[in-house]
């Protein structure tokens, strides 16, 4: 599990999976290197105790920052991991290229000076992908665009950018779920990847390196995006450290890309949304979210 926290320190869980104790955690940093724990290595402790710090759990480097997390059983062939910085490169490496791990950690992918690990994913080389930038644009191909290559290079491009544009999210296409993004205003937008009905792609598969199509019209710009089942809860972070929770199943979703936002979280005017993620609920928890408001 990790935790984010606000400047209130109000921490909430952002990731929660289940795991026996010999399965592998891989942690991977926001400049590309990877720890791999054990999950008996990590220990044990109480349902209500507060944890451990992953600073202190592995022997991280200095201003190294958590990008993401992926728990493996074993490190097999055939099944990868698709990495993304916020530059729009993206590299696909066998995960079994991380069997031969170190306490201090290993190369996980190259990263070029001025860019950052954002996202990594686990696909089985059948998966399709969909990167979004902050300044709303969208690219969806398959995995085999990419070519596997070995943990020490540097990858290709996955999205290109304009100047001063970065990609804030990737993931892989479900279409049992949703593509959630929210503007830095609090405006989101919900919308399937395929249609329902007709089964067409609302964001069409394009080949890797495009420029991609629009996912959300913004002027200010996107602060975070996340493929959603109907179910889920996704908690809003603000700049100033206030926070906001709510079901996805209230944020109205819509066929069409060019269709109007809803306002997810409403902001002051000197606040700014920080980020967007996925949280588990609480079995003692009640009902006392806040319901998204039509944009104006």
């Amino acid at each position: 599990m990790t935790k984010v926290p606000t400047e209130e320190d109000a921490d909430f869980i952002e990731h929660l999976f289940t795991a026996n104790t010999h399965d592998h955690i891989l942690f991977f940093m926001n400049n590309g290197r990877v720890y791999v724990e054990k999950v008996y290595e990590i220990e044990e402790a109480q349902r209500a105790s507060r944890g451990k710090s992953i600073a202190r759990l592995l022997d991280l480097q200095q201003d190294e920052k958590l990008a993401a997390m992926v728990c493996v059983q074993e490190f097999e062939e055939g099944k990868f991991l698709m990495m993304c910085t916020a530059n729009g490169t993206i590299k696909k490496t066998e995960i079994s290229k991380y069997a031969n791990y170190r306490k201090g950690g290993i190369i996980g992918v190259n990263i070029e000076h001025g860019d950052q690990l954002i996202a990594v994913k686990l696909t089985n080389g059948d998966n399709e992908v969909v990167m979004i930038s902050q300044s709303g644009m969208s690219i969806r191909f398959h995995e085999s665009d990419v070519r596997p290559t070995g943990r020490d290079t540097t990858g290709v491009i996955g999205m290109s950018l304009e100047k001063g544009d970065q990609v804030r999210a990737m993931e892989i296409v479900d279409p049992a779920c949703t593509l959630l993004v929210v503007g830095i205003d609090g405006i989101g937008k919900r919308t399937p990847f395929d249609d329902p009905e007709t089964k067409e792609a609302v964001y069409r598969k394009q080949s890797r390196g495009g420029k991609g199509v629009i996912a959300i019209a913004t002027a200010v710009g996107v602060a975070g995006a996340l493929s959603v089942h109907e179910d889920d809860e996704v908690m809003l972070l603000t700049k100033g450290g206030q926070s906001i929770r709510t079901k996805v199943s209230d944020i109205r979703c819509t066929v069409g890309r060019n269709t109007k936002g809803v306002r997810v979280m409403r902001l002051k005017d000197d606040e700014a949304l920080l980020g967007i993620s996925k949280v588990e609920r609480a079995e003692d928890e009640d009902d006392g979210d806040a319901k998204p408001q039509a944009a104006e």
